[in-house]
């Protein structure tokens, strides 16, 4: 989900969509069940040679993050704003509201729009890639998603000019407590995305509920593979010498920033009912980066 997908990102919402609703049981990822909460075990990722180099927790402000005052791309139907952004004993709480407001269509536009619901959306000063000198990049958050209708909550990254920088969704969801989507986009021209959603997107089925409690959404990032992992189990993985996955290596050494935030509606729902729309929040614990070589 990004900012400038504009009309393209539309012409791929329903074969998203569509995809994730038509994969056979078999190529669907699954975990275990639980229902407790998860975090981090950064002393084993030590083990693994990975070393912090970024941390959020949300403790003392949003001075690392850009924060999106506007409307947005992809149909969403929200105005984003900072009040929608609530901070309390170290959680961000990305909070949807049913409410009548007027406000820019983007940030710093002119042109204003009237809106039903608020919400909030963040993206990081701190730019990261995939390099030579930092070979695998692993990206995490701790996340509480949002179980209602019409919620689209996402944990991504992207960078300008987009989409010739790549973006990365590590999370996409849409209200389903057990279920969430990954992809990636890339092109070498402004605006136009040249990768094929039927061979990038996945969607990750698991039976922990993701609504209930934390859990822990990854990404490590090479220079010929995305791998993305729930509570530090791999769920899927695009290498780049599989079909349709030969633009990853395109991304490499491309800065991307992080963005967390809750879209309403928009482009990820088929045949959305605006009468069934149910606000809520998603609840951030920390986002952190690590590398290894």
């Amino acid at each position: 989900m990004n900012r400038q997908k504009q009309i393209i990102f539309s012409a791929f919402s329903f074969l998203f969509t569509f995809l994730g609703c038509s994969q056979s049981d078999d190529t669907k990822k699954t975990t275990t069940p639980t229902t407790q909460d998860y975090d981090l075990d950064e002393t084993a990722l030590a083990t693994q040679g990975f070393s912090k180099i970024y941390e959020e927790n949300f403790t003392a402000g949003l001075s690392q993050w850009q924060i999106w005052e506007g409307g947005a791309f992809n149909e969403e139907l929200q105005l984003y704003r900072k009040q929608n952004l609530i901070l309390s004993d170290g959680i961000l709480e990305i909070k949807a509201i049913k409410q009548y407001v007027t406000g820019p269509i983007l940030p710093d536009s002119d042109e204003l729009s009237d809106y039903d619901y608020t919400s909030g959306r963040i993206e990081s000063d701190f730019a990261i890639a995939a390099t030579d000198a930092n070979p695998k990049i692993r990206i995490s958050a701790r996340i509480k998603l949002p179980e209602a209708y019409g919620m689209w909550p996402a944990f991504w990254s992207y960078g300008n000019p987009w989409p010739t920088h790549g973006e990365i969704d590590i999370l996409e969801a849409t209200g389903d407590k057990h279920n969430y989507i990954t992809n990636y986009y890339y092109g070498s021209q402004a605006d136009t995305p040249v990768t094929n959603d039927d061979l990038t997107s996945e969607e990750i089925n698991t039976a922990k509920n993701l609504t209930n409690s934390y859990h822990v959404y990854e990404l490590i990032w090479t220079k010929t593979s995305l791998t993305f992992l729930l509570d530090g189990e791999v769920m899927e993985s695009k290498v780049a010498t599989q079909p349709g996955q030969q633009y990853i290596p395109a991304m490499f050494g491309k800065t991307q920033n992080i963005i967390l935030n809750l879209a309403v509606g928009g482009g990820m729902f088929n045949n959305l009912d605006p009468s069934k729309i149910q606000p809520s929040s998603m609840y951030v614990d920390w986002v952190k980066v690590f590398r290894a070589d």
